[in-house]
């Protein structure tokens, strides 16, 4: 269950990187690969003039991620934040932060998979 929904939660971590990719990095997108059409499939666009219909992705807002499902537990509250910041600043040159954080949190997922199949070993 822990595996299936970590798994799920980072297929929507890749996504999501790859989307931000596509507007802050553009020659790191990956675009989705092109349907290549089976012999058939060429006869009946020739025929018809008109490609043959594609099944949609489906899945979560279309992205072709099947599920992820969120079970609710009885967890503690979290500890409130911390009383002040320090002074904000801009820094130059630190546009990926949101990516960062996107490899940080598949990095965080590794990491809980590998101590949960630890822990049934």
């Amino acid at each position: 269950e822990l595996m299936q929904s970590d798994t799920a939660a980072k297929e929507v971590l890749a996504f999501a990187k790859n989307r931000l990719n596509k507007f802050y990095n553009p020659k790191l997108y990956k675009a989705p690969p092109k349907n290549e059409l089976t012999r058939e499939g060429r006869i009946e666009a020739s025929l018809s003039g008109t490609e043959p219909p594609t099944a949609a992705p489906g899945g979560i807002a279309n992205t072709g991620i099947a599920a992820l499902l969120q079970l609710s537990s009885d967890k503690v509250a979290p500890p409130p934040p911390p009383e002040s910041w320090d002074a904000y600043s801009k820094k130059s040159g630190d546009g990926n932060g949101v990516i960062a954080m996107i490899d940080l949190l598949v990095k965080d997922l590794d990491k809980e998979m590998t101590e949960a199949e630890a822990q049934e070993k």
